[in-house]
């Protein structure tokens, strides 16, 4: 079975709106090997058409800096499911996903593989509800911004955590990895 796992950058008041994350080189990297050890990504629609416009590869030179060009060409090449209700068609290696979402998650985390990577906000939130999500992790900036969306807000239950891994990164961001603390996700 493939662990679907959480990744997010957030600001330390809890912000997770991605203008407020300061680009940086080290962190990229990171991020592209967090991509490569999954075989597929998961994304709603929003998420969806914001990492399409803002990475879809190949682009014009100059556009960003070259330190971006290996989390763009991951990414790229990644298989996509998104979760959509409103969208008719998707490509960059996607596939639509309409039917109930416990089942579909499900069906995909049936599949042999590595792994399957979500981000996000509002279908992690769903995902979490449902007791889906194997790993958690945050990507806690050392940024107080005192606006913006907070991550998990409305969230019904609580959801406990277990921390099992920790990285610092020179920028002075910390990855936090958690898993529910039940010892896997919980069936609801």
């Amino acid at each position: 079975m493939r662990p679907l796992r959480y990744s997010i950058n957030i600001t330390l008041d809890g912000c997770c709106d991605h203008r407020e994350i300061l680009p940086d080189d080290e962190l990229h990297r990171r991020a592209a090997d967090n991509l490569a050890r999954a075989d597929a990504l998961l994304f709603g629609r929003v998420t969806y058409q914001l990492m399409e416009d803002g990475w879809r590869y190949p682009v014009p030179p100059g556009t960003r800096p070259e330190w971006m060009d290996a989390f763009a060409e991951t990414i790229s090449s990644a298989k996509k499911y998104v979760v959509s209700a409103t969208l008719e068609h998707v490509d960059w290696n996607a596939e639509l996903l309409r039917g109930n979402l416990a089942d579909e998650i499900r069906r995909l985390k049936d599949e042999p593989g590595e792994g399957i990577l979500t981000g996000g906000v509002a279908l992690p939130q769903a995902l979490a509800e449902l007791g889906l999500i194997d790993e958690y992790e945050f990507v806690v900036h050392p940024r107080v911004v005192g606006t913006g969306r907070r991550l998990f807000e409305g969230l019904p239950a609580a959801v406990d955590l277990e921390l099992v891994g920790r990285t610092e990164y020179a920028c002075g961001a910390t990855a936090l990895t958690y898993v529910p603390a039940s010892g896997g996700a919980a069936s609801p």
